[in-house]
């Protein structure tokens, strides 16, 4: 099973530009075979903090929503440790937590070659909306993009649907956190961490609906992924993650890749 690190080489792959220097992790061969003869100009990545495969088992026909804007279904798995940071360096890098060098909780910021640093010089114009000192909030500073830093999910998303109405932009990444919170919070099946996720799938399909209309006449890839998965701790009875369980690292990206009729 390929890791989170394949989602650097599968967008660069789609755009079909080259990879950033140290991505070593192959593309999810079944999203990057739609750009074997043609490639897209416009993609948006919705980062949900936390959504582990066993959700997406358990909440099939809840996750219907993000399947009709984003059909193919690719399994994956958390890099270790599976805490955020650590997960989404290699997301975004393409390369293992030994090569990026974040390799426990923190949020430095990353000094190495990204997607978004591969997307710049490639002239492709990029977003990242997150929500204010968050992980994507913060490692990823000091490149030639814009960055939106928001109050919480919410915001993410109004701001998100404004750049996408702007059309200024040809990568998008929006971040979410309410299911990760509530799971600390509580447990990751509890009715607020629930709810939560139901948030997640609801803003999704807003922010991807918006996208696919206003791409409609231009080749576009929707994304909707997540970093880790979950379980509860036994010594606190809260959920946690950073393990090298099956719950914290099975993960399942879902991917819609649309070209104009």
């Amino acid at each position: 099973m390929l890791d989170v690190a394949s989602v650097t080489s599968t967008v660069c792959d789609l755009f079909g530009i080259p990879r950033p220097v140290h991505c070593v992790a192959p593309p999810f061969t079944d999203v990057a075979a739609f750009a074997a003869d043609r490639t897209v100009t416009k993609a948006l990545v919705f980062a949900a903090d936390a959504i582990g495969a066993h959700l997406v088992r358990s909440y099939a026909e809840a996750f219907e929503p993000v399947a009709r804007h984003a059909p193919t279904l690719v399994e994956a798995c958390a890099v270790m440790p599976s805490v955020t940071p650590v997960c989404f360096a290699s997301m975004f890098t393409g390369a293992p937590p030994d090569t990026h060098g974040i390799r426990k909780s923190e949020r430095p910021t990353l000094t190495c070659d990204t997607l978004f640093d591969a997307l710049s010089r490639a002239g492709r114009r990029v977003a990242i909306v997150a929500v204010e000192n968050s992980s994507i909030d913060l490692i990823f500073r000091n490149r030639r993009i814009d960055y939106f830093s928001e109050a919480y999910d919410e915001e993410v998303v109004e701001r998100t649907l404004n750049l996408v109405a702007a059309d200024q932009h040809d990568f998008i990444l929006a971040y979410q956190q309410e299911y990760d919170d509530k799971m600390h919070a509580t447990v990751p099946r509890s009715p607020e961490a629930l709810r939560a996720m139901a948030n997640h799938i609801r803003n999704f399909d807003r922010v991807a609906r918006a996208a696919r209309d206003r791409w409609a006449t231009t080749s576009h890839a929707v994304a909707f992924v997540s970093d880790h998965g979950t379980h509860i701790d036994p010594l606190t009875g809260r959920g946690t993650h950073g393990s090298n369980m099956a719950d914290d690292l099975d993960l399942r990206l879902f991917w819609g890749v649309h070209f104009p009729v």
